[in-house]
């Protein structure tokens, strides 16, 4: 399967190149882990899901992030703009597909740690929190959330000792071990690691000055052996 990973893109999806140009190639699967926007106005959504839609993938799903409010305050509103696109929105939900005879399991939820009042929030290590992490399958191969994992891909520049990923995310990780974990978020955690269990990316496209200045991860994963493939 050929994956492309993007997060926290703020409305400058479009600085984001297209096939040809090589950040977005097109494939079988493309993840976006949240912050399509500025702040989830209904016009900033539909102007996202009319842009991923036209990309070069076969599925494309995405969560919302803590910009993302209109997905919270006006669920209903939300989900009728994108609803005729070729988009899937995951909101603690599972969406399946198929490679070949393969069945994958792809679970997105936009929730996070108290941040500033910013949408999606719940309070830190609560127990709110912990059940929407709880509700995550142990059948998940490909998890998806706006929040980094505590100790991944969770540090902001100038300040590397300083974690902000979620603790008890990083606990339901290590218990039901999927394949992949893509977050955002912490822009300045952009980056990978593999833990020899699970794949993990931190996808933010925008840097802290929110610049468009750190690609996409495209890859050829074999969702059998969860080898990862990056030269292609």
């Amino acid at each position: 399967m050929r994956i492309t990973l993007i997060s926290d893109t703020h409305n400058k999806h479009k600085h984001v190149h297209n096939k040809g140009l090589g950040d977005l190639p097109g494939g079988d699967l493309i993840l976006h882990a949240g912050d399509i926007s500025s702040m989830g106005y209904k016009h900033e959504i539909v102007e996202f899901a009319k842009w991923y839609d036209q990309l070069e993938y076969t599925h494309k799903v995405f969560v919302a992030g803590n910009h993302d409010w209109g997905f919270e305050t006006h669920p209903d509103q939300a989900l009728e703009a994108i609803e005729r696109y070729g988009v899937t929105y995951l909101q603690d939900k599972m969406r399946t597909i198929k490679d070949g005879e393969t069945v994958i399991n792809i679970y997105g939820t936009p929730w996070q740690p108290e941040f500033c009042n910013w949408a999606f929030n719940l309070p830190k290590n609560g127990p709110g929190l912990a059940s929407k992490w709880e509700a995550i399958p142990e059948d998940t191969d490909i998890l998806v959330t706006h929040s980094p994992a505590f100790g991944k891909l969770d540090t902001v520049e100038g300040r590397r000792s300083e974690h902000l990923g979620c603790e008890l995310l990083s606990e339901r990780i290590d218990v039901i071990k999927p394949k992949i974990h893509v977050c955002g978020h912490i822009h300045t955690g952009y980056g990978y690691y593999f833990n020899g269990e699970t794949h993990f990316f931190n996808a933010s496209a925008l840097n802290e000055s929110y610049i468009y200045a750190q690609k996409p991860f495209t890859f050829d994963w074999d969702p059998i052996t969860n080898d990862i493939n990056f030269e292609i």
